[in-house]
């Protein structure tokens, strides 16, 4: 007995949105280090080789059309690690689904047709 595509396509959407469901927390964005230069006079930052102050850590990301950045504590670090990686897993696996659920819906209109 073979199993037919749609049923194996919808097996795998099915999959998907089982994994998707197990993610977790979402954060878009990337994340960057920052280094400054203070205002101090004679401070290490102005010395000759430099010694900047940081590391700091900031998220940015566009949302809704609107740019922003956030500072990110160092304690924060991982799990905002964590979260930019399920965003990225996220995208993929709803870029997979909609592949996925075209060549579903392109099957069941030639079924449909004949």
């Amino acid at each position: 007995m073979t199993i037919s595509r749609e049923t194996l396509l919808l097996r795998q959407i099915e999959r998907l949105k089982g994994q998707l469901a197990a993610l977790g927390d979402l954060r878009p964005g990337s994340l960057s280090t920052q280094y400054n230069v203070c205002g101090t006079p004679g401070c290490r930052c102005k010395a000759t080789p430099p010694e900047k102050h940081g590391p700091y850590y900031q998220v940015s990301f566009t949302r809704k059309g609107k740019s922003s950045s956030k500072f990110v504590r160092r304690q924060d670090l991982a799990d905002i690690r964590k979260e930019l990686k399920n965003y990225e897993t996220m995208k993929m696996l709803v870029d997979r689904w909609i592949d996925l659920a075209t060549e579903l819906s392109n099957l069941r209109l030639a079924k449909k047709r004949s």
